[in-house]
């Protein structure tokens, strides 16, 4: 059950796709993802250079015999990332499937992707940019929809219209997500239309996520209220938990602060800081309205499992009515 052209595509069990994170989707995350079923992504710009990226690369391929994947990174950041040398590296590497996102498609890097024969995933927010990377040659496109963790883009459309919207205008397989967390938003994305479903912060909560445990139990004690966006005012929205930091950004955004003022309190360092101490206001954290279906820590294994379960219980349900 739930086989689709994702996972003849991509050659995995679940069409199930692990949301890329800085400094979570690390080698043991992407391969606890890739073993259970689904696709693990890892995040390539946490990297400082093609060595330590490589290494990263040999990691995963330690830690699994199953498809992985390797994000390449488009928005802005405190630290210039030229995306061709982790190309470089990905190509050395043999690795089949890209993902991009960000704030523009990479037209410099699709044809590298092409000729390496690599599977191009490309993640959107809006039906235009799909068919601008679908005339590009993208293989698959993901959106997600208003209710995500993490960049959030400029439209604000829910989930329930950007994916169907998108699925009807391109011709090329779509993952969808925004707030799915459970077996019912799994089957829900799938009636849609789209061939795979991306989940990114239900799977913060597991045993396997590289965050520390204080803030593992404070995202199962939030509700779907507590979420915020920020720096819209540059351009980058992002929903993310609230805390100190959150608050501290939208402070400077009210403030007319600039791109360096603001990422001094967003900036990815701080947030690794969160992960590693349980600082809880330390930076922010990517997170989605979804957070108020979390209500456990399973391991990812089980936690795809139950998915699988609760959606098939579901579809059994309707037969039988």
């Amino acid at each position: 059950m739930f086989k689709t052209e994702l996972t003849q595509m991509l050659g995995i069990k679940y069409p199930i796709v692990g949301g890329t994170m800085m400094w979570i989707t690390t080698p043991e995350f992407v391969a606890a993802i890739s073993n259970a079923g689904g696709l693990g992504i890892l995040a390539s710009a946490i990297y400082q250079s093609r060595e330590d990226f490589a290494r990263a690369l040999d990691r995963t391929r330690e830690l699994t015999d199953r498809p992985f994947a390797v994000n390449l990174n488009l928005f802005p950041a405190m630290r210039p990332i030229d995306n061709n040398e982790y190309l470089d590296v990905l190509i050395d590497k043999d690795v089949k499937i890209v993902e991009t996102s960000g704030h523009s498609a990479p037209e410099d890097l699709c044809a590298r992707f092409k000729k390496a024969g690599m599977i191009w995933i490309h993640k959107c927010v809006g039906v235009r940019y799909a068919l601008k990377v679908q005339d590009m040659g993208a293989d698959i496109v993901t959106v997600v929809g208003y209710e995500n963790g993490g960049a959030t883009g400029k439209l604000d459309i829910g989930t329930i219209v950007l994916v169907p919207r998108v699925v009807d205008s391109v011709d090329i397989p779509v993952i969808g997500g925004g707030g799915v967390a459970d077996g019912r938003g799994f089957l829900a994305v799938l009636s849609l239309g789209a061939q795979g479903v991306i989940i990114g912060t239900r799977l913060l909560a597991t045993q396997e996520a590289p965050i520390h445990e204080k803030l593992k139990q404070a995202l199962v004690r939030a509700s779907e209220l507590d979420t915020m966006l920020v720096m819209r005012s540059i351009g980058a929205t992002h929903r993310v938990w609230v805390n100190a930091a959150a608050k501290k950004c939208v402070e400077l955004e009210n403030a007319r602060a600039d791109f360096s003022g603001i990422l001094k309190v967003v900036g990815g360092e701080n947030a690794k800081k969160m992960y590693e101490s349980g600082d809880l206001d330390a930076g922010i954290i990517s997170c989605g309205e979804g957070i108020g279906l979390a209500h456990d820590i399973p391991t990812v294994e089980e936690l795809f499992e139950r998915i699988i379960r609760e959606a098939a219980h579901i579809v059994n349900g309707f037969a039988k009515s």
